[in-house]
């Protein structure tokens, strides 16, 4: 699966999305998602298998379970393990999926 691809998947829950951040500031609710690092398999001298893991961050105003729901859906087909925090300069909720693709 590409990038481009698990955009689409996210897009797909009717919730602003972007790759990172947003060039201009965003109201929430909205999706970030972004590759924080890579596992690579190795084999014959190279690199056999490599795996983003990515995290996927829906910021709300509020606790939302319904738009929780809608991203948990999209995920669909993914392992996933789900945090939350409060940021409170910022005011908002962040939900963070992390994931391989």
């Amino acid at each position: 699966m590409t990038l481009a691809e698990l955009k689409t998947i996210l897009e797909a829950t009717g919730i602003p999305v972007a790759y990172r951040f947003f060039t201009e500031r965003q109201a929430p609710p909205f999706i970030c998602y972004y590759v924080y690092d890579t596992d690579k398999v190795g084999a014959d001298g190279g690199v056999y298998h490599e795996v983003s893991n990515v995290r996927v961050e829906l910021y709300t105003e509020l606790k939302n379970q319904e738009l929780e729901k809608a991203v948990e859906t999209a995920l669909t087909g993914f392992f996933y393990n789900k945090y939350e925090t409060y940021i409170s300069t910022e005011k908002v909720y962040q939900i963070i999926y992390e994931i391989e693709v």
